[in-house]
Order: structure tokens, then sequence, then C-alpha cells
């Protein structure tokens, strides 16, 4: 899989974000990317804010565990989740 990379004990994701989309969730792969829709509107971080709470869930860690690395004001964002025992294959949706 080419959306993350583990390495010492932490888990890099390249993400795809649609923001304003009427629910948060994870949509699937987008090339070499992993798709997540954000409710929130990208206004003032607000979809960033939304999409680094709902990884902080996803891979129950606290927020100072998730690491927004690139892309603050784009779509495509590199994350770094660090100490999570969850796979990021646990983020997929069921097919």
């Amino acid at each position: 899989m080419n959306w993350y990379q583990k390495k010492d004990g932490s888990v890099t994701l390249t993400l795809h974000i649609q923001p304003g989309a009427k629910r948060t969730e994870v949509a699937g792969l987008h090339g070499d990317a992993l798709k997540i829709r954000i409710a929130a509107a990208p206004v003032e971080g607000a979809a960033n804010t939304a999409l680094l709470d709902f990884l902080k869930k996803r891979f129950a860690v606290p927020a100072a565990q998730i690491i927004l690395k690139h892309g603050a004001s784009g779509r495509h964002k590199v994350v770094e989740v660090v100490g999570s025992a969850v796979s990021p294959e646990a983020l997929l949706p069921s097919a």
C-alpha cells in the first residue's frame, strides 16, 4: 500500500481530503492516497481540526500524537500518527 508508511513506532498517512461533505468518513483509496470526507468547511482551519480529531479517535491516541506534516492549506495532506496500536488498514471501509 502506498498511502501509508510505518517507521519507528509511527505511521505516515498520505491523504486526499474532501471538505464540506455531509459527514466525516473514509471514502476509500484515491490514487496513492486515502480519501477522507470531512463534514467541516475549509474555513479558518476547521476542516484540518475536524480531520485531526477524526484520526485521533480512529487511531485511539491523544491529539498530541497526530501531527499534520504537510498540506495545511490544500486537499493533499501528510499526517503522522505516533504510537498507535491500530493498523492503518483498519481505516479502510469494509468491502
